[in-house]
């Protein structure tokens, strides 16, 4: 009798995905995304090998098991410390390994890794092959179309053809250009315009390659859009100021109809959480609260609700007063806005 073949998921991982984004997707941030979408996938921050190698391991790589699925993103350019990074993150169970070939910083420049990789392709297809050598999860890089005033197709072309031959299957395309001079880490997420041709034209010219796009995609209708060229849609900064958005995109773009639980329900599992993080490692509230800030964007009474889960006054209260005062501030600022 032959064996059935399991059955396939209908979706590849990367058909949504959550952009890692430092000081904002940590774990906490994770757990709260996670609440609102089942199926999208999430990025830590990016975790420096050097990190790795001379930190804390626990305090860059622990996440939460509800996180999954979850993928670690690194930044490095050295193949050995790529691998041993890449290794450790399989060890605690991430999902995925993602270079960052995009990052324009100049502490990222320093270290000669991010953006400035992209003229270096020979450099991060050896990256690649080494995390793949040590690693059974995939291997993804995040890149961006081009850097400076490159602006030839050419460019990002052979950058991706030179990678791919090392074996890495995922790019993920923030489609600007990254300005390595004159340009702050946040301008260069505005100024330099956006390309998604460029994209749509990589999935083109590699169809046996995943390729997602990334950068300034702010509505459903923007991400189906998009799908109709390319394999994924990455979100940044619209997941994190109006995060609501996510608890649309199981039924949208996966087929879930799963019940989607009330902003209160989030909310309210997310005060028992901060009150379980406190008791694991002693994380104040306040470090958590910041990331659902944007839980009633739009919404009436919204601003007084985050007034108060923004207050430093109200730090040394434990998070269920918290989460009272900021009930009847939402309250009240419903009842004034009618």
């Amino acid at each position: 009798m032959s064996e059935v073949s399991p059955p396939q998921p209908r979706f590849n991982p990367w058909r949504l995905s959550v952009a890692p984004m430092m000081d904002w997707t940590d774990r906490h941030c994770r757990f709260f995304h996670r609440l609102l979408t089942r199926h999208t996938l999430l990025y830590t921050e990016m975790v420096t090998t050097g990190a790795l190698r001379h930190g804390s391991v626990q305090r860059h790589l622990r996440f939460n098991a509800e996180e999954h699925p979850v993928a670690l993103q690194l930044g490095g350019s050295d193949a050995a410390d790529l691998a041993y990074a890449a290794k450790l993150g399989q060890e605690w169970g991430y999902d995925e390994i993602n270079l960052n070939c995009g990052c324009p910083s100049d502490r990222v420049q320093r270290g000669a890794f991010g953006a400035c990789l992209m003229n270096e392709p020979r450099t991060v297809a050896d990256g690649v092959k080494a995390m793949l050598d040590v690693v059974d999860v995939p291997v993804t890089v995040k890149h961006r179309i081009g850097i400076d005033k490159i602006e030839s197709y050419d460019f990002v072309r052979d950058f991706v053809g030179t990678v791919s031959e090392a074996g890495c299957k995922v790019f993920i395309v923030h489609a600007r250009n990254a300005w390595l001079d004159g340009l702050s880490p946040k301008e260069n997420r505005e100024i330099p315009p956006l390309r998604y041709e460029l994209a749509y034209q990589l999935k083109k010219d590699f169809p046996g390659l995943l390729i997602a796009v990334n950068g300034g995609i702010k509505t459903n209708t923007e991400i189906a859009a998009h799908l109709q060229h390319a394999d994924g849609v990455m979100i940044g900064r619209e997941a994190y100021y109006n995060p609501w958005l996510l608890s649309t995109w199981d039924a949208e773009f996966y087929g879930d109809t799963h019940e989607v639980p009330s902003r209160e329900a989030v909310e309210e599992t997310m005060v028992a959480y901060m009150e379980r993080a406190f008791a694991e490692d002693g994380c104040p509230w306040y470090a958590i609260a910041r990331h659902m800030l944007g839980l009633y964007h739009g919404q009436r009474g919204g601003r007084y609700w985050r007034q108060v889960w923004s207050n430093h006054k109200l730090k040394p209260l434990p998070p269920r007063e918290v989460w009272q005062q900021a009930r009847e501030a939402l309250a009240r600022g419903a009842a004034v806005s009618d």
